[in-house]
């Protein structure tokens, strides 16, 4: 039987190419939508000010934060800019805090990963350390040097999944391997906000967000690189299509 049709709104980066300003979003992000969520992506342009945030959110059935080459700017959780955080991408982090933080308060289904999984925890008061893998006693997350894009996205290290939390539900499972490719972390978790894996170094690498309405997660980790082909990578772009039909049908 055929899925019921879904709209998820995808932020998009900025990116300038060829004398333009782009809006554009991975189309790893888009395939994993498409054709394991079994939803159709929106893609929502960085222009916060000059858009209807409200009127976007009326029409779609979720919302999905991706990764990104860029870093939230630390102005957003109280830090000094310094170049060990760069680059940064400002439009972005204004689109994204306002549907993070108005699809949380409508109860629409959220998933957010990796740049994304940071700018929820940020949206919900908390901070981001970088460089992390120069602190002691943490592991080195950063992707590896490689001409193949598979190698960079192998999956390379376990996580331990809270027993009592959404995500080992959804997964079945009390620990995954995951391909983590960052340098940045969470520091502070945000208030509201409950941690539903880690990594062996301590690293918090997926959060939920408590008492939500709906599906509300963030991953640090990138789930849609292999979501047509890992168990549990399917399975969580899979109850985030079920969370979007769910919302679709409760709104008539």
């Amino acid at each position: 039987m055929p899925h019921a049709p879904i709209l998820v709104a995808v932020p998009a980066d900025v990116r300038d190419f060829e004398r333009y300003r782009w809006h554009a979003s991975p189309d790893t992000y888009l395939n994993a939508l498409t054709r394991v969520a079994a939803a159709t992506p929106i893609i929502v342009p960085a222009i916060a000010e000059e858009i209807d945030i409200d009127l976007i959110l009326d029409r779609v059935d979720g919302v999905l934060t991706t990764g990104s080459a860029s870093n939230v700017h630390p102005a957003l959780y109280g830090s000094e800019p310094d170049p060990t955080f760069e680059p940064y991408d400002t439009a972005r982090d204004a689109l994204t805090q306002r549907l993070i933080q108005a699809s949380v308060a409508r109860g629409i289904p959220l998933i957010c990963i990796c740049r994304g999984h940071q700018e929820l925890n940020v949206a919900f008061g908390g901070t981001l350390a970088t460089e992390i893998q120069e602190i002691a006693g943490r592991m080195d997350h950063r992707a590896i040097t490689h001409d193949d894009q598979r190698e960079r996205y192998a999956t390379r290290h376990e996580v331990a999944l809270s027993g009592d939390g959404p995500l080992a539900a959804i997964v079945g499972q009390s620990s995954i391997r995951v391909n983590s490719l960052h340098r940045q972390a969470i520091d502070r978790l945000g208030n509201g906000l409950a941690v539903e894996a880690r990594a062996p170094d301590g690293t918090i690498e997926a959060v939920s967000v408590k008492g939500a309405q709906s599906f509300a997660l963030g991953l640090q980790w990138h789930p849609e690189y292999w979501a047509e082909s890992d168990a549990p990578s399917a399975a969580i772009f899979r109850a985030f299509g079920d969370a979007c039909r769910r919302y679709r049908q409760s709104r008539g």
